[in-house]
């Protein structure tokens, strides 16, 4: 049964079609093990953003599990602006996926096969003017996902689990602790997105050196901007006490950008006159966000 497919069209292994029409084969190890990678690269005014920073840890993903790169570059241009082109909408996010190939099931990976690449869009909807107005509530969860959350794969029950903590609370996200070596809980991440705080004007994240958290292209996007605004930038390991005492609680993904949290949890977040509310360092780095988007699309 379709559950409200959009009626635009797709790339299937070069194929433009209906996305309703799109079959791969129930022997494709993407739907067998979830053995593929992804990027969701945002579209703005028919222009990919940030998109080297996307295809590039699409390499180092696929190098990763050892698929063979289905497209160079200039390839993997072509194919996203064919599509980009072909939809009835001009702010897009396209989701970019590619699987090891058909074979007959086995654990091991087969050599030689042909990667199945799929490709998809859907209207950009980015949150709403009362989200950015007001922030967004997001619960927290104990991370049981498994060690490589540095990888970007389709394998993400772990995530579409912590997703529905969030669903069943009736808020926006699912913010993700850790126990370590060096004890923890540690924030990792959100269930599809970075998580930051702020501390005395600060932008802190997680490290990203431990195998636990995805190196999102909004990472070197946010440490970009924060060099030009004049605000300090670290990734260090960020404490549960961290977390429920900073000034602001940010996420970053491709579809939400950047944004506020002001709760979490039930409680308000940050201090004094601006508790509950989204702070400073996020109104700038909201209105820098937005420059970017018009000057690093392509």
């Amino acid at each position: 049964m379709r559950h409200d497919l959009p009626d635009t069209l797709c790339d299937l292994n070069g194929e433009l079609l209906p996305l309703g029409q799109a079959q791969v084969s129930v022997m494709d190890r993407g739907f067998l093990f979830g053995d593929g990678v992804y990027e969701v690269i945002p579209v703005y005014g028919r222009r990919l953003f940030r998109v080297d920073d996307h295809l590039a840890r699409l390499a180092r993903n696929l190098g990763q599990l050892r698929i063979a790169p289905p497209h160079d570059r200039a390839g993997w241009l072509s194919r996203l602006r064919r599509l980009v082109a072909a939809q009835p909408f001009d702010d897009q996010l396209v989701y970019l996926q590619v699987t090891r190939g058909v074979a007959a099931r086995s654990h091991e990976m087969p050599p030689g096969l042909v990667p199945t690449v799929f490709l998809m869009s859907q209207p950009f909807v980015g949150p709403s003017p009362e989200q950015r107005h007001h922030g967004v509530a997001c619960v927290t969860a104990r991370d049981l996902r498994w060690q490589r959350g540095d990888l970007k794969t389709v394998s993400l029950l772990g995530n579409v689990l912590a997703r529905q903590v969030a669903a069943d609370a009736g808020v926006a996200e699912t913010l993700l602790l850790r126990d370590g070596e060096a004890g923890g809980p540690w924030l990792t991440e959100g269930s599809a997105c970075n998580a930051w705080i702020v501390h005395e004007g600060a932008l802190l994240g997680p490290r990203m050196d431990d195998g636990h958290v995805l190196e999102g292209v909004r990472v070197r996007l946010l440490r970009e901007l924060c060099e030009t605004l004049g605000i300090a930038f670290n990734l260090r390991p960020i404490s549960e006490a961290d977390l429920r005492c900073a000034d602001e609680v940010l996420l970053s993904a491709s579809g939400r950008e950047v944004l506020a949290v002001t709760r979490l949890d039930g409680e308000p977040v940050g201090h004094g006159a601006l508790r509950g509310k989204p702070g400073p360092v996020y109104a700038r780095l909201y209105e820098a966000y937005q420059r970017a988007k018009r000057e690093q699309s392509i």
